[in-house]
């Protein structure tokens, strides 16, 4: 089954959606637990989820679950990229080494 590229970038955006967790979840990390701030950035990241379970599951009406499952690796890279602009961690050396490994996977794999 060849990919097109409207699927590809449907599926890209599906992970960064689920990338967005990361941000909520830190960020009701930071707040005092049970507060309303706290509250707030903790029921983001369930909305958000259950935004991707939607998207996700229209998504596999016209992919394979395998091939849909390849394009998983990226919500790690965009997670990688949210923590440094956002919350300015670091990217190491192995988070970049990661990376081109995850997107050559990617590549070699949707083009099988």
């Amino acid at each position: 089954m060849r990919l097109r590229l409207r699927d590809i970038c449907a599926l890209v955006g599906i992970n960064m959606i689920y990338a967005c967790v990361g941000i909520c979840t830190k960020m009701a990390a930071m707040q005092a637990p049970f507060s309303w701030p706290y509250l707030l950035w903790f029921g983001g990241a369930i909305a958000i989820i259950g935004i991707y379970a939607i998207l996700w599951q229209q998504i596999l009406r016209r992919i394979e679950l395998s091939t849909a499952y390849l394009f998983k690796g990226s919500s790690l890279i965009f997670t990688m990229l949210i923590a440094a602009l956002i919350f300015g961690e670091a990217i190491t050396i192995p988070n970049m080494v990661g990376s081109v490994i995850i997107i050559v996977g990617i590549t070699l794999l949707a083009r099988s």
